[in-house]
Formats: structure tokens, sequence, C-alpha cells
């Protein structure tokens, strides 16, 4: 096979009886920082619970209102559960919100997901903090609070 042809061929690797190319030096890289900020939040006087537009920032206990009026308890750990975080909901009347076990934020919203692996909920930060969003199944609204 013609050198051309060659996919592993470098013409830049020295031949039989030459001298290999002069090696260009590596700059080393700089130095990194690590963050003491709890959560991994920027410090300069901001508060987790103020960040809830990143996945540390809804961890944590919250009262989820449902469509029905009623309410119970959603909390969202920072335990890895798989690909996923665990998370439980007591009290709720919605069946599918009770099944909730696992949680995830991905493009500025937070999945609720079920046993199985099913999406129960899909909501987004709102005013105020506050996650709004609804039950997939039913599209009935459900909104989340501190």
């Amino acid at each position: 096979m013609p050198p051309q042809n060659d996919p592993f061929f470098d013409p830049q690797a020295a031949q039989p009886g030459q001298q290999p190319p002069a090696q260009r030096a590596v700059e080393p890289a700089p130095p990194q920082v690590a963050n003491a900020s709890p959560g991994g939040a920027p410090s300069g006087g901001s508060t987790r619970a103020g960040a809830v537009s990143t996945r540390d920032g809804v961890i944590g206990s919250w009262t989820a209102q449902e469509a029905t009026g009623g309410s119970c308890r959603v909390q969202l750990s920072s335990s890895p559960s798989l690909d996923l975080y665990r998370a439980n909901a007591t009290g709720c009347s919605n069946r599918d919100l009770q099944q909730v076990n696992a949680w995830d934020y991905r493009d500025g919203e937070v999945y609720l997901y079920q046993r199985g692996g099913a999406v129960v909920a899909r909501l987004r930060v709102g005013s105020g903090g506050a996650m709004n969003g609804a039950i997939t199944k039913s599209g009935a609204g459900l909104s989340l609070n501190r």
C-alpha cells in the first residue's frame, strides 16, 4: 500500500535512517483552585436556598401542592441512585406521586421518577424559588415550594 493511502502513515514521523523531528515543549496546565463553598456554589453571599436554578439548589424538603388542592412532602436527596438521585414523597393523594423514588435535574428542569424509571412529573423553577410543572400521565398541575 502506498504511504499516502496507509491510515497509519505519519509524514512527520522519522523515516529509517533519518533523525526524528524535534519535539515541541508542552506547557504545564495552570493550577486549579478548589472551591470551599458548600454545594459547589460560588462564594460571595449567595445562599443555597436562593440558588434553586442548580441541581444542588433543589436538594432538600419541599411541600407539593397537588391540582386537587391537597399537599404532601417531597424530599429530594443528594444520595446517588444509579444515574439519578434518591427521592421520596409522603402524604400525597396522587398515586403516581406516592411512587416517587428518584429525581434528576437536566436543562433547568427537575424530573421526578417512579420505580421502573417512568417520569412522574416535570417541573421548572418559577418565581420566588417555587417549581411549577405537571404530572406526566394526567397533565394535572403540580408545584413545589419550600
